[in-house]
Formats: C-alpha cells, structure tokens, sequence
C-alpha cells in the first residue's frame, strides 16, 4: 500500500522501531525489492525471505494455513482447444494439446485460518489445489476459492495471516484485529467484499468455484509467451450460506464438507469443474486502469473472455486420510514445459513459501512420498540423503556419479524445446515500491453492485456485525473506505454503526495511499455519489450463487 523506504517517521510518532531478528531496521515492510516497480522480484530480499521462512516454520506439525482439508482424485480431460483455437497456438503444455487426453489429478479443498480440527462452516477462504499428474511431471495449480486476494506483495503475508489468525495472548480471533489491519490496506477491499459476503461459506466444497488468483503464462513451441489467469467452474453450480445457515450446519457438524464429498462420490455423484482460462499479451498494459499482476484484481470478461480449456471430475477418496491428504504437498513453483510463472509478487513469494514450508512440515524428502511423486514421468536426480529418504531416485549408468556435468555415466542437461530468451524485455532499478497503478477501490464497488440482492444484505449484516465490536477509529475509517468503494455499501454500514460520512469526511488518505481522480471525486463528495455504471459488466466470480438453507 505504501512505499515508505524513503519517507521518515510521521510528526508526533515516538513507536518503537521494527527490526528483523538481527536487529536491522526494517525500512520498508510493504515492499519486496524488484526491477522497477512491477517486479521481478530478486532473489537477495534478504528482509522478506527472512521474515516469510520463519513465518513458515510457526506451526508444528499442521500447515500454517490451509491445514484443515480433504483430498479427492479423479481426472482432467483436455478440450484440445482454447474455446474454439488451437490451444497450440498458446501453449505447447502436453496435457492441453489432444482432445480427450485424461491426466490423473489429486485435489485438496480445504479452509485457510482454521486449525486442522476447526469448522468447515466458518467464515474463510477455500483452497483449491490442484495436482496434475502428467507425462512431463506434475502440475500444481494452487489457488482459492475467491477470484482476489488481501494484498498484492508477498512481503506482507504473515501480516495479513496474524491478523487473521487468535490473539497471539487470549488465542481469540478477534474482529479488531482483522480489521485494524484491513483498515489499513486499501488493497483488501475487493477480497472483503467477496469474503464477507456468502461466497466467504461456501455451502460445501463440491459447490464452490476455485481460481488460481495469480496470474502465470503460457509459452508456445516458437516461445511466445501469453499471461494467462485460470478458473475452475462448478458444474453442479454454486451455493453458499449466511452466518444463520452455518451456524446451523455448525451445531451439528464440524466437518459437514468432507462428509458431503465423501459420500456424494461414494454414491456416484461425481463433481465436475469446467478450466477456463483468460489470456492477454505478455506486457505490463498501461491501457487499463489496473496492473494484471495485481492479484487483487480480477480481468473484465469483455475485454479477456475466458474460454474453456478442459474439464475436471472427481471419482475416487483416498484410502488413508493421514497419507493423501496430511501429506500431500503442493507449489506454486510446480509447473511443466509450457506454463510459466508472470512477475507477479504473490505468486513469486508464494513459489519460495510453499516448497519451504513442506520441506520443513513434512520433511525435507518430502517429495518421494507416493501421493507427491510424479507417475508418469521418470524422476532421476542427483539429490541424495537427507531426513527419511524413502528410496534413492534413478541416476545416471554410473552411480557413483552424483554431479553434473561428468563423462562418466552420469546425468546430461536436457535441450530446451525452444531459445531460452522469452517475453517482454524488463528494465528498471533495484527498488522497494508498490506497483503504480492500485485502484483499491473500483473493482470492489462494481462487485457489490454485481452481486445479488440477498449477498448485498447478508455482507452489509456481517460488516456491521463485526465492525461494532471493533474501536471507534477503525470503524470511521473502514466506513471511508466503504463510501469509495461503493456509496450504497458506506451508508448501510455507517448507519448500522452510528456514523455518517460527515463523521468521517474530515479523514486524510493513509500515507502513501494513492488515490485516482475518481477517488478523489467521490471523497471530496462523499456520502452523494451516484452509484457505479456496470450495465453489460460481468465479473469471473459473479457466476449466480444459490442460498443454501440451513434450520435446526
């Protein structure tokens, strides 16, 4: 949100300063330091890999987040095509190339904050991982169940998770934590208005959509390279509830999701999710009024129309929870020869946490276990010992040789499909910035106007619910951040606060914050804004969603 590495500390403010464990100064605890402001990210953030290592050993044995989950198996059956193109033309992933071709998948749902036996039925974002097993090695598309994410840099993640996470002294989740934080990120109003919203309980995991929410690329065989977005659809549709009906499901099950997958594929209902993927040129498209590696933000359908690349249905449980669902590991870092990674900042902090976080949960040979190994491709490395090998991978003719490069029977380099200089050109200076062009505020509006009626109340209810036991300044200013982000929304929740946008009219941006002209149109008119247009609009996660009744 900020970009504070160069601004001293505000007039009047005595705090204590962060450090790292070293007892360096944290100057800028916003912002990884990449080339320019829209990344990459370097591998020498030396504050950041610090801070999210650490992070990544705070729970032992469960994972930190996303520990309470279910795995299923089934298959991917490719379309052959992007909607109605080659698929060839875009990428030259062997999984998506034949029409029909099947490839064995593992799928883990699971709730993020809640421990490992936490209700299924609170308030939370779902994962929605998924393993595919193809000849060129595994896949692992990791994502959620909402289009958007909280924050935009990976550098703040174990921030955003404490706030999620019990007080760490009364080890109460508490609402003036959350939103002490959220008040003062601006990026996070469009996961809010999602998450507060009943999409934030989905009535189970089989009627729940699920995105990758970072954005990746795809490469062709002459290495052209696309930025892509993923969404899997839910073909049984898409229910959720309100607090009343997960209340309800609460009282009398604590694992009603599980229980519903295992018995909806025991009796031959299979869920099936539809791949759709949107795509834009590989560049950093100063023309829209967003970043497209801003995972806080989602691509307008009309301009990137998401079209079908395959379809994914669910048929088997595992046959030891402990084995294939504790244990089963996933990475953003986990791609094959076509897909690539984007400079998104999440997705490249998320690619170092996941692989590290499972070589220290679960074991630094973690990989070998059998519901991680790849099974169609043929694995043979140089990696030797370590804690619990299983089994030592293939190797060269000559055993004895556990490096590269050697003329002796060892392992060879394999030839790379195409020339290994791909995509846009990137310049810049080594910096800590956020990228330019946030616009916290708009897309977040346009989905409160998109959703239904019965969404709209239910969010309004739950904001005011929470909000009222949080302190008077974090209430003013998340009604601000209400009343830019759509007025209807500002004033139902001031109302139901006791304030009104005159009580709150006199707030400054946050410093750093930067506004639009449209923000700064509607602050300096806040309280009277006419409502957003978004006739013709259609958002990827606006799909219609069906209230899932619950009564005791």
């Amino acid at each position: 949100m900020t970009d504070v590495s160069a601004r001293g500390p505000a007039p009047g403010d005595d705090r204590e300063v962060l450090t790292n464990r070293q007892g360096h100064p944290i100057y800028d605890n916003q912002n990884q330091r990449t080339v320019g402001a829209r990344g990459p990210s370097t591998l020498e953030n030396y504050p950041f890999l610090e801070k999210i290592s650490h992070f990544d050993r705070e729970r032992i044995p469960e994972r930190v987040v996303h520990a309470r989950g279910v795995t299923a198996y089934g298959y991917f059956e490719a379309y052959g095509a992007w909607g109605d193109e080659p698929i060839d033309r875009y990428t030259r992933a062997k999984l998506f190339q034949e029409r029909g071709k099947r490839t064995d998948v593992a799928v883990r749902f699971s709730t993020v904050i809640g421990g490992r036996d936490s209700s299924e039925a609170a308030r939370d974002p779902r994962g929605f991982a998924v393993k595919f097993y193809t000849e060129a090695g595994n896949w692992d598309l990791v994502g959620n169940n909402l289009g958007v994410f909280f924050i935009r840099d990976a550098v703040k993640f174990p921030d955003v998770i404490h706030a999620l996470k019990p007080d760490p002294v009364t080890f109460e989740q508490q609402p003036r934590r959350i939103f002490d934080f959220m008040s003062q990120t601006p990026e996070s109003m469009h996961m809010l208005v999602n998450l507060f919203s009943p999409r934030g309980i989905p009535a189970d995991y089989r009627h729940q959509q699920g995105f990758g929410v970072n954005t990746y690329k795809w490469v062709n065989q002459s290495g052209d390279t696309w930025l892509v977005k993923y969404h899997w659809m839910p073909k049984q549709g898409v229910r959720s509830m309100t607090e009343e009906d997960a209340a309800n499901v609460q009282a009398q099950s604590l694992g009603h999701a599980t229980k519903d997958l295992y018995e909806a594929v025991a009796r031959g209902d299979h869920p099936e999710w539809e791949l759709l993927v949107q795509m834009m040129e590989d560049h950093d498209h100063p023309e829209l009024d967003f970043d497209p590696l801003d995972d806080t933000k989602t691509w307008p359908e009309q301009e990137f129309p998401p079209r079908p690349v395959g379809r994914m249905v669910l048929n088997r449980m595992p046959d030891n929870y402990f084995a294939e669902n504790e244990q089963i590991s996933f990475g953003t870092g986990v791609l094959v020869d076509g897909l690539d990674f984007s400079d998104d900042k999440m997705l490249v902090g998320r690619t170092f946490s996941y692989s590290d976080t499972q070589r220290y949960r679960v074991g630094p040979n973690y990989l070998q276990l059998p519901v991680n190994q790849a099974k169609h491709a043929q694995v043979r490395t140089n990696q030797r010992d370590g804690l619990m090998t299983y089994y030592q991978d293939a190797a060269g003719e000559n055993p004895s040789v556990n490096y590269e490069p050697s003329i002796t029977g060892g392992l060879r380099e394999a030839q790379y499909p195409t020339h290994d200089d791909q995509g846009p050109e990137i310049r810049g200076r080594l910096t800590r910035k956020r990228i330019p062009r946030t616009n916290d505020y708009l897309q977040a509006g346009q989905r409160y106007l998109l959703m239904e009626e019965w969404e709209r109340d239910d969010l309004v209810k739950n904001f005011v619910n929470l909000l009222s036991q949080c302190d008077r300044p974090i209430q003013e200013r998340m009604v601000w951040h209400f009343l830019l982000v759509e007025n209807d929304l500002g004033l139902r929740v001031g109302e139901g606060l006791g304030i009104t946008p005159g009580d709150v009219s006199g707030l400054q941006p946050l410093p750093g914050q930067t506004l639009t002209d449209e923000d700064r149109n509607r602050l300096a008119n806040l309280g009277k804004n006419p409502p957003r247009d978004v006739e013709g609009l259609t958002m990827t996660h606006c799909v219609p969603n069906e209230r899932h009744i619950v009564t005791r």
